[in-house]
C-alpha cells in the first residue's frame, strides 16, 4: 500500500534550552519535543526519536526499519536523562519500539510514551505517524464556549460495544461517526462522551488502564478516523467528550511502569505509588516531567483532535493519599490531601482553559473534596463535576418497595440542599449498569409495567433536576441487559413498543431541556428551582417549580411546575400550590401513551384562587401512578413572583433537620465559614517550578483549535464565564 507524504511537522529541537523548559513544566507539549517525529536533517529523510529515561544505562531504537536490531541505531544521551537518535531511512507506518537497559541491568523493549497510533492488541508495538486532516468545524470551535447556562446533555458511548460489525470487529471510527451522529441528533443529545478511545491492551479495562496517552485506539482506525469522527459530529453540532485517566496506569512491562528499570512515571513508594484495588501503578505529581507529559496529552486531545472536553476518572484516587488504603504517607502538613496532585489538577484546568478556549473539563469526584469546580487559584478549576450523591440517593429510593418509600423520602430532596455548591453533572454511567448492578429499567421493583412507569418517572425526574445531564447507552431504550463490552447493544429492542415508549421519552426530555431556558439556564443557580411542596411524605409527592432565573429583559422569566407521585397509586383531585392564577397546559406527562403509559387526562387546569402551601394559588390534578406531571401557565408571570413554599425560622430549621427547605435554610446560615480544606487548596501553587510567557506555552507555534493565544506575558487563565 503506497503511504501519503507525511504531515509537515515542525518538531522542537532536542537543546538544552527545550529540554530544561521540559524539566522545569514550561512546555506544555512535549509531544512536540519526544516521541517520533519525520523530518529532515542535513538533507537526508528521515525520523528523529526522543524518549526520556534518566536511569537507563543504554537506549537504542528498534523497528522495521532496521531489522529490529539493537546494535545499528544506539541513541545518544542528552541533558536531563533524555535520549535522542535520528534514523535516516525510517518511514511513516513503520513500527518501532525504544530497547531499553535499565539500572538493573535488565533490558526491555518499550512502546513510546509519546506513540500517536498503536499496532492493533495484543501486538505493542508504536506505528511512525503524521497525517495531515482537513478539518472543517472552524465555525463550531468559535462558538462552543460552555456557558453554565447552556443545555448540556450528554449521552455516555463505548466505541468498541455501541455497534459491531456483521463480522463482529469493531466499527471504523468513520462508519461509527455517521450511524453514531444519525441516532444522537434523532435522540437530542448535546453531547457524546466517548469511553474506550485512548489505547489500551486490554479490551475488560473498557479503556480506562491507558498505555497509549497520545493515541486513539488503532482497533477501530487511524487518527485521522478518528479526527473524521469528531469533525463530522461537530458538523452536526454535537461536542465531544473524552474519558481521560491521569490517576493511574497499568503495571504492562512493554509500557511506562518501570520505564527504564526504575519507578520513573510512578512513585517510587507503593504506599503512594500503586493503587492495590486496581492494580495500577500511580502517576507522580512530584515530577515535572510526568505533570507535562499529562498535560500534554490532554493538549493532544483538545488542540490536535479538536475534542470539546475531558471527562477526569477517578480524582477522589488522586486527591486523597489514603484512598482506599491502609498505609500511607501523610503530606508535609500531616494531612490526607496530596498536595501535588492538587497543583497539578490546578494547572491542568488552567492551561486547558487557555489553550483551548471554550472546553470543558470535568471531574468524576465521588467525596465531599470542596472546590473542586471554584475557579483557580481557590478553587481546583474544573468546570463541572460528577453528583455521585444524587445518584446514590436517587437510585436508592428508586429500588425500595413503593410502600416504604416515605421512610426515604428526602433522599430525593437532599440533593437541593447542596446542589449550588459545585457545577454538577448528573450522571447515569457505564458504572451503574456491570458488576452485577443490572440496567435501570430492572433497579425499579414491581412487574413489567411498573418498573417502565418507575423508570420513566426517574428519567423526567433527573432530567427536570437542576444539573447536566448524562445517560450511559442502552439505558434510554430500556437495555434489560447488563452492559457488555464484548457485545454490541441490543439494538432489537427499540422496536418493541415498551423499550420504544422510553426511547420516546428520553427524545421529548432532551428536546424540552434544550428548548426550555428554564429546565437548563438555573442548573448551577440558587434560583433555577424552587420547593413548592417536599414533605408530603405518606403519600410520596413532590412539587417544585423549574425557573429561568435571567430578569425578564434579558428573555428570563419562564418557568414550570413539576409534580412527581412515586407510589403506584392513582390520585384524584391532588391540589397543589401555585404561585400565579390563569389556565394552566401540560408539557409533560410521564403517563402518555406514547410512551407506554395509560394516558391519564387532566381535569379543568384552571388555578384556583384558594391559595396552598404558601401559594396563592392552587391547582387540582389527577396524578396517574408512578408518574411525573409537568405544567406550565398558559401567560407566564415574572420570575420574580415565584417565591419558595414556606419561610423557615433558625428554630424551625433545628426541629426539622430533615426537610428540604429547612436543611437549606441551615446551610445558608453557615455559608462563609471558614474551611480548612479551601484554605489548603488555595495555598498550593499550580504545578510549575519557573514563570515562562504564554507565547512559550504555546510550544513555538502549535496554536490551539479555538482561538488565538493570550499575548505574550500573560498567565494562563481559567474560563471566563461566572460561576
Amino acid at each position: 500500500m503506497t503511504m501519503p507524504p507525511p504531515e509537515p511537522t515542525l518538531p522542537l529541537p532536542l537543546d538544552h534550552g527545550h529540554l530544561q523548559k521540559l524539566v522545569t513544566a514550561d512546555l506544555v507539549r512535549p509531544d512536540h519535543l519526544l516521541g517520533a517525529h519525520p523530518m529532515t536533517e542535513s538533507g537526508v529523510e528521515g525520523v528523529r526519536f526522543a524518549v526520556w529515561a534518566p536511569n537507563a544505562q543504554h537506549v537504542s531504537v528498534v523497528g522495521d526499519f532496521n531489522g529490529w536490531n539493537g546494535f545499528l541505531h544506539p541513541m545518544e544521551r542528552l541533558d536531563f536523562g533524555f535520549w535522542g537518535a535520528f534514523v535516516p531511512g525510517a518511514l511513516q507506518g513503520q513500527r518501532y519500539k525504544f530497547r531499553v537497559t535499565g539500572v538493573g541491568g535488565q533490558t526491555v523493549d518499550k512502546s513510546d510514551p509519546y506513540g500517536t497510533f498503536f499496532e492493533v492488541r495484543p501486538a505493542t508495538a508504536s506505528i511512525i505517524w503524521q497525517r495531515s486532516f482537513e478539518w472543517t468545524d472552524g465555525a463550531w470551535l468559535s462558538q462552543r464556549s460552555q456557558g453554565f447556562d447552556r443545555p448540556v446533555s450528554i449521552y455516555e458511548c463505548h466505541v468498541g460495544s455501541w455497534a459491531r460489525r456483521d463480522d463482529g470487529w469493531f466499527l471504523n471510527y468513520r462508519d461509527l461517526a455517521h450511524r453514531l451522529g444519525e441516532y444522537l441528533t434523532y435522540m437530542g443529545y448535546t453531547h457524546a462522551e466517548l469511553l474506550g478511545v485512548m489505547e489500551h491492551p486490554f479490551d475488560g479495562s473498557w479503556g480506562y488502564q491507558v498505555t497509549g496517552y497520545y493515541a486513539p485506539t488503532s482497533r477501530l482506525g487511524s487518527p485521522e478516523d478518528f479526527k473524521y469522527l469528531v469533525n463530522h459530529l461537530h458538523g452536526l453540532g454535537i461536542g465531544v467528550i473524552l474519558d481521560w485517566v491521569p490517576g493511574h496506569f497499568p503495571t504492562d512491562e512493554f509500557a511506562l511502569a518501570h520505564f527504564d528499570g526504575a519507578p520513573l512515571y510512578e512513585y517510587a513508594d507503593p504506599r503512594k505509588g500503586y493503587h492495590f484495588d486496581w492494580n495500577t501503578y500511580i502517576f507522580d505529581y512530584g515530577r515535572s516531567e510526568v505533570v507535562m507529559f499529562l498535560i500534554g496529552s490532554a493538549l493532544r486531545w483538545l488542540q490536535d483532535f479538536h475534542i470539546d472536553g475531558l471527562r477526569v476518572d477517578a480524582v477522589a484516587s488522586m486527591l486523597y493519599l489514603d484512598f482506599s488504603r491502609t498505609e500511607w504517607v501523610p503530606n508535609v502538613h500531616g494531612g490526607r490531601e496530596n498536595l501535588e496532585a492538587i497543583a497539578f489538577l490546578k494547572r491542568l484546568n488552567e492551561v486547558a482553559h487557555h489553550m483551548a478556549p471554550g472546553c470543558m473539563v470535568i471531574a468524576e469526584e465521588s467525596t465531599s473534596f470542596p472546590g473542586i469546580t471554584t475557579p483557580t487559584p481557590q478553587g481546583l478549576g474544573f468546570d463541572y463535576k460528577w453528583a455521585m450523591g444524587w445518584m446514590n440517593d436517587s437510585l436508592a429510593y428508586f429500588a425500595k418497595d413503593p410502600l416504604y418509600r416515605k421512610y426515604d423520602h428526602h433522599k430525593l430532596t437532599f440533593f437541593n440542599v447542596y446542589r449550588t455548591s459545585e457545577n454538577y453533572v448528573l450522571a447515569i454511567s457505564h458504572d451503574e449498569v456491570v458488576h452485577l448492578k443490572k440496567p435501570m429499567i430492572l433497579k425499579h421493583p414491581g412487574d413489567w409495567y411498573a418498573q417502565r412507569a418507575d423508570y420513566r418517572a426517574f428519567l423526567a425526574l433527573m432530567w427536570t433536576t437542576p444539573g447536566k445531564k448524562l445517560l450511559f447507552m442502552g439505558q434510554d431504550f430500556a437495555q434489560t441487559t447488563e452492559w457488555n463490552h464484548d457485545a454490541p447493544l441490543p439494538w432489537h429492542l427499540a422496536d418493541h413498543p415498551d423499550h420504544r415508549g422510553v426511547m420516546n421519552l428520553v427524545r421529548r426530555l432532551n428536546t424540552l431541556y434544550r428548548e426550555r431556558p428554564d429546565w437548563h439556564a438555573g442548573d448551577t443557580r440558587e434560583e433555577g428551582m424552587a420547593w413548592i411542596s417536599a414533605d408530603d411524605t405518606d403519600h410520596s409527592v413532590y412539587a417544585y417549580a423549574r425557573r429561568d432565573p435571567r430578569p425578564p429583559a434579558e428573555g428570563g422569566g419562564a418557568w414550570s411546575l413539576v409534580v412527581a407521585n412515586l407510589t403506584p397509586s392513582y390520585r384524584e383531585g391532588y391540589r397543589i400550590g401555585v404561585p400565579q392564577g390563569g389556565t394552566y397546559r401540560v408539557v409533560l406527562s410521564t403517563d402518555d401513551g406514547e410512551y407506554g403509559g395509560f394516558g391519564t387526562q387532566q381535569p379543568d387546569l384552571s388555578a384556583e384562587g384558594e391559595g396552598l402551601h404558601s401559594q396563592a394559588h392552587s391547582l387540582t390534578l389527577n396524578l396517574p401512578p408512578s408518574s411525573v406531571l409537568v405544567l406550565e401557565p398558559v401567560a407566564a408571570a415574572p420570575v420574580t413572583e415565584l417565591r419558595g413554599a414556606v419561610t423557615i425560622t433558625p428554630e424551625l430549621a433545628r426541629e426539622a433537620r430533615h426537610s428540604a427547605q429547612a436543611v437549606q435554610v441551615e446551610r445558608a446560615q453557615h455559608a462563609g465559614e471558614p474551611n480548612a480544606q479551601l484554605d489548603l487548596i488555595a495555598s498550593v501553587p499550580p504545578a510549575r517550578t519557573a514563570e515562562a510567557p504564554a507565547e512559550e506555552l504555546l510550544s513555538e507555534g502549535r496554536p490551539s483549535p479555538g482561538g488565538s493565544a493570550a499575548p505574550s506575558g500573560e498567565e494562563p487563565t481559567g474560563p471566563q464565564e461566572p460561576r
